[in-house]
Order: structure tokens, then C-alpha cells, then sequence
């Protein structure tokens, strides 16, 4: 069987002019069919005469043009115009004739510059070629008018086909860039959560190392945590790059979990502790990397702003949601300098899913807190 797809597809691949060329090639051959003859378009009443050798080569002016009548627009028409004048002077009246409305619909489509000269040449030679007719035969002038107009509203078509597809143009590209607004934003809100947490804990556990040259041991497990956390950056920077990859696949939490970012925290200083209740739900989609997200946003702001401070990390697995509390004795809250933006994202990210965000000063600490839906039924 014909794969019509398939086939479809080859055929646009084909360079222009070759699409074109049948539309010119079907009036050559419908202007030498016997019942043809002499029945195309009559202006100015010249009297018809039989085709001779050079009705063949007007026929093949008025018809081939066409092939180039995307790529060349103004050249197709004026051969075309060329042809159809002396097809009507000379009154063939071939059915090739026809081909001057392609030719202008095409004009008006497709011409990219200089469109209104074009228009204005084109009848002013219309004028002329009526002055030449109009002692030639019988038509009265009325005729010479509504055939112009019939040759402009053919151009208004091309012009309104060219609007129309600028208009969807322009559409196509605001939404591709709102499209690429959006993913961007999407990495940034992914660069932010992963970069912040992994170096503010590089930059903590650093700081402490300084004050560890006197106690080896120490010193080395500082230095080997901070290695471990640098890794795990390079780990979470090589998933954040599958966002850019077309055919990637749904994000899910770093290996370890919550545990291993609970750990992590735990190895730059900060003590946290760490309640987990219920059973992971397995089919909670984009529920368990935003509740991973809120903690280690959570944690990253702990360890900037409440360094030391007790933070206490709860998270409840339902059937239908995920709550997430994380508690922070002491000033834990973002500092007045910093963007918001990990919170902000926070609270978009639980919006999207349709969970409730909050985070603010409570109880003399910090509180952030968070329900996700996970999107399965009750």
C-alpha cells in the first residue's frame, strides 16, 4: 500500500519551483486541447483566429511562468502579463490566459518588496493595453473597468493571504518565545534549587574547616563531606541538564531522598531532625520532587540565615497528599538582601499542583509549610 504520509512528505521536501510546475504545465496542455481553443479570455472583442507558431510560444509565456511564481513573483507576472497581451492583440483567447490570476494571486502573496510600485506598473500597463484594444474591437470601456477589477481583486486575495500568514507567523513566535519563557523559567527555578543548597553547604562546611587544622581527623571528614556535596552538585547539574534535552524524561528527587538531604545538612553543621511518616506513594508524579524541593529550600535557608539553629523536619505521605513542615528555632527566615526566589518558586511550584504553600516567622523561628496533592484518587 501507498504511504500518502510518507509520500506527502517527500513531495514538500521537493525544491519550489518543481511543486509549482505542474499548475504551468496543466494550462500548456489545456490551452492545445481541440475543445479548448479559443475559449479563454476575450477583452476588447478582438476577432479569434487559429493558433500558429507563435501562439505556441505565447501560450508557453502566459503558462511556464508559474513554476517561479513563489520564488520570482514579479518576474512570473510580468512574463505572464507579457504573454496574455499578446495573446489578447494577437486573439488567441487561449484558456492560458486564466494563468494572469495565479500570477497576481501569487504577486500579492509572495512579493517582499516593492509592492505597491509593482502594483501601480502593472496598471498603467493595463491602461495601455486597454488604449491598444479599445479601437480593435467592439467592448465598450465598461468592460475594460470590470475586468480590472476582477485582476485587483485577484491581488487583494495574495495580499490578504500574505496578512493572514504573517498574522499566524507572528503568533507561532509569541508563543514559541512565551514557550521558551517558560522553560527557562523552569530552569532558573531548577538552577536555584539545585546550586543554592549545594554550595551554601560547601560554603558552611569550608567555614568550618578553617578552624580544624588543629584536629586531623575532624578536619578530614569536613573536607570529605565537602567533596561528597560537590559531587552531589555535579550529579543534580547533569539531571537539571535533561530539562533542555526534548526527550527527557519526568524529574525525580537525587538518590538518598529526603534522607540524604536531611544527612547533607546534617554534615555542614546544621541539626536537624528528621520525622518521616506513611509510605511514598508510587505513583505521586511531580508530588515528590516538589516536596523535596521544599525541604532542601528549607534546609538551604536554615543553613544561610539560622546556622546552628535546631531545625526540625516533618513529612507525612498520604494516600492523596504530601505534607511537608519544616521548623527553624531562631531568626531562620530569608535575609532581607536575598531575591525570594527559591520561596517564590516554591509557592508556583505547590500552586501548580493545586497544594497550599506557606512560610513566615512563627513562634520566635521559622516555619515553612506545605500540602502537594499527588493527583491520586480517594
Amino acid at each position: 500500500m501507498i504511504d500518502h504520509r510518507a509520500a506527502l512528505a517527500r513531495w514538500r521536501r521537493l525544491d519550489v519551483v518543481v511543486r509549482d510546475l505542474p499548475l504551468g504545465l496543466l494550462f500548456l496542455v489545456s490551452a492545445f486541447l481541440p475543445v479548448l481553443q479559443n475559449h479563454g479570455t476575450q477583452l476588447g472583442g478582438v476577432p479569434s483566429r487559429p493558433f500558429d507558431a507563435l501562439a505556441v510560444v505565447v501560450v508557453a509565456v502566459e503558462s511556464l511562468p508559474l513554476a517561479v511564481r513563489r520564488r520570482w513573483p514579479a518576474l512570473c507576472l510580468t512574463l505572464v502579463s507579457l504573454g496574455f497581451a499578446v495573446d489578447q492583440l494577437r486573439g488567441y483567447h487561449t484558456v492560458a490566459g486564466t494563468a494572469l490570476a495565479f500570477a497576481l494571486i501569487s504577486a500579492g502573496a509572495h512579493l517582499g518588496q516593492r509592492r505597491r510600485v509593482t502594483a501601480l506598473l502593472f496598471s498603467a500597463a493595463y491602461v495601455v493595453l486597454a488604449i491598444v484594444l479599445s479601437p480593435l474591437g467592439p467592448e465598450p470601456p465598461s468592460e475594460f473597468v470590470t475586468f480590472f477589477l476582477l485582476l485587483a481583486f485577484a491581488w487583494g486575495i495574495g495580499v490578504w493571504l500574505r496578512t493572514t500568514r504573517a498574522a499566524e507567523a507572528g503568533q507561532r513566535r509569541r508563543v514559541a518565545e512565551d514557550t521558551r519563557a517558560v522553560e527557562r523559567a523552569a530552569i532558573a527555578r531548577e538552577l536555584h534549587d539545585v546550586v543554592t543548597h549545594h554550595v551554601t553547604a560547601m560554603v558552611v562546611q569550608a567555614e568550618a574547616a578553617r578552624y580544624l587544622t588543629a584536629a586531623p581527623d575532624r578536619l578530614d571528614r569536613t573536607l570529605t563531606a565537602i567533596t561528597d556535596t560537590g559531587r552531589r552538585a555535579i550529579t543534580d547539574l547533569r539531571h537539571l541538564l535533561d530539562l533542555l534535552n526534548p526527550d527527557h524524561e519526568p524529574r525525580t528527587p537525587s538518590p538518598g531522598g529526603l534522607r540524604a538531604l536531611v544527612e547533607q545538612a546534617r554534615q555542614a553543621g546544621q541539626p536537624v531532625e528528621f520525622t518521616e511518616e506513611g509510605t511514598p506513594a508510587e505513583s505521586a508524579g511531580s508530588a515528590d520532587l516538589v516536596a523535596y524541593r521544599v525541604v532542601q529550600e528549607a534546609l538551604t535557608n536554615a543553613l544561610k540565615h539560622a546556622r546552628g539553629s535546631h531545625t526540625a523536619v516533618e513529612v507525612h505521605h498520604g494516600d492523596r497528599e504530601i505534607a511537608v513542615t519544616v521548623r527553624t528555632s531562631g531568626a531562620g527566615s530569608v535575609s532581607p538582601g536575598g531575591s525570594g526566589r527559591g520561596l517564590a518558586g516554591l509557592r508556583e511550584r505547590v500552586g501548580v499542583l493545586g497544594g497550599d504553600f506557606s512560610a513566615g516567622a512563627a513562634g520566635g523561628g521559622f516555619v515553612v509549610t506545605a500540602r502537594i496533592p499527588t493527583g491520586n484518587p480517594a
